[in-house]
C-alpha cells in the first residue's frame, strides 16, 4: 500500500464586517484576470471593497469615508 497523505488542517478564513478577508497564510490568490498573486505572511487581509491600492491585498481604504 502506498503512503497516505499526511492530514491537513483547514485554514481559518475570518470576514470582517465593513473589512477585509483575513486569511491565515501563506496564501496563493488567483485573480479574475487569472493572474497569480502569493503571499507568505501568516496571515492575509483581502481586500472585499476593492478600494485597495494594493488589490487583492487590504490596505485598509475601506476606512476611508466621503461624506454624501
Amino acid at each position: 500500500m502506498g503512503q497516505s497523505e499526511p492530514r491537513r488542517e483547514p485554514r481559518r478564513v475570518t470576514v470582517v464586517p465593513g473589512g477585509p478577508i483575513l486569511v491565515e497564510g501563506p496564501v496563493e490568490l488567483t485573480l479574475d484576470d487569472g493572474e497569480t498573486v502569493t503571499s507568505d505572511r501568516f496571515q492575509v487581509a483581502v481586500c472585499a471593497c476593492r478600494r485597495s491600492k494594493a488589490y487583492p491585498f487590504c490596505d485598509a481604504s475601506h476606512r476611508r469615508r466621503t461624506r454624501s
